[in-house]
């Protein structure tokens, strides 16, 4: 969207299918205002009136919900499903649907957070409610891109894999901005467990790995826990050439270090499997990019089981392996260093890696 009104034609590239399907939804905000604004709250109206057919949703949807609001959320997805919504529209209805879920939700479901079923929250509001609160943000969003000068560039989102980038042409992009999955064992797949199993789309937290984890940069141990016997061909990779003595390194650290800790988490197969991802996102980059390319990582380092992980430093190297000429790291801000941290003590750091080609 920026890039649109920065008059410059661009792609994105997202993998999860929920997140590419948010986006594309946000790039219509030149649908017609009062249309949507009529046509939801229609919408609405159908729901509140709807013969709720009653549901079997798996358990952790029934533990974070109440019957009572069930039931509405209930009349909104089966008028979605039932309404035969024309394209642009039934992506809005259905992102309404999904952005409400959490606030309607009394237990920890803050946005990108792990589902807390245990833990409760004050502020809570009625689906019906949310769904009227949503829908008139965005309709005051849409007024305001509106009355800015119209762009002549259009932004295409694309629901593909970073690491095989089909559908940019090769030597096109002379800008690349991008914050990549961290290094910090942060599942991705399970940030929209909520909504996913709501939908159908999933039943429970098993499914994550062939529906979501697949299509995504492996970053954490979940993805990578049947990785043993494949991860001495995935070290010796000649696209980690340029760090594989120190990968090598760290690799072995981690893997003795585990041992020494209950969870006996997987952090040397993720780091490995992390960093032959990123290895292939820049081979990928390098086909789709002009020379001359400047691209701009956001990134930190990591430090699992506080065993330090140079990680701007390895994309770097990476990056030149690629074919990519330099790098600068600029970093923005010190973490681990405020708060008193009881996995580790190393200081870490996030900022933006720089990459010229």
């Amino acid at each position: 969207m920026e890039s649109e009104f920065a008059n410059v034609n661009s792609y994105g590239v997202e993998a999860h299918s929920y997140i590419y399907r948010i986006a594309r939804t946000k790039l219509n905000w030149d649908y017609p205002a009062d249309k949507f604004k009529d046509e939801a709250f229609r919408f609405l109206d159908a729901a509140k009136n709807i013969d709720v057919i009653s549901e079997s949703y798996p358990k952790l949807i029934t533990d974070c919900f109440p019957p009572e609001t069930l039931v509405r959320l209930g009349a909104l997805k089966r008028t979605w499903l039932t309404s035969g919504l024309k394209d642009r529209l039934n992506d809005f209805i259905w992102f309404i649907i999904t952005s409400i879920l959490r606030s309607t939700s009394p237990v920890g479901t803050a946005q990108w957070q792990y589902i807390q079923p245990n833990k409760t929250k004050s502020k809570v509001l009625d689906p019906f409610v949310a769904f009227e609160k949503k829908v008139n943000e965005i309709y005051q969003d849409m007024l305001y891109l509106q009355s800015l000068n119209k762009p002549t560039c259009k932004g295409t989102i694309l629901n593909e894999d970073a690491r095989n980038i089909v559908n940019v042409p090769n030597s096109w992009g002379d800008l690349v901005i991008t914050s990549p999955p961290y290094a910090n064992n942060y599942d991705y797949a399970d940030a929209t467990r909520l909504e996913m199993m709501f939908w159908g789309d999933i039943t429970g937290w098993s499914d994550l790995q062939g529906v979501v984890r697949s299509n995504l940069v492996r970053a954490c141990t979940q993805h990578v826990s049947k990785l043993g016997s494949e991860i001495d061909e995935i070290i010796s990779e000649p696209k980690l050439s340029a760090i594989k003595d120190e990968l090598v390194e760290v690799y072995n650290r981690l893997k003795e270090e585990r041992l020494n800790h209950g969870g006996k988490k997987n952090y040397h197969l993720m780091i490995a499997a992390y960093f032959s991802d990123l290895a292939e996102v820049f081979l990928s980059l390098r086909r789709v990019t002009k020379e001359g390319v400047l691209m701009c990582f956001v990134i930190g380092d990591s430090a699992p089981y506080g065993i330090y992980v140079p990680v701007d430093r390895w994309l770097g190297e990476l990056a030149i392996s690629a074919g990519f000429k330099s790098y600068t790291f600029e970093k923005l801000r010190d973490r681990n260093t405020k708060w008193k941290n009881r996995k580790h003590t190393v200081p870490l750091h996030e900022g933006r890696l720089w990459i010229k080609g």
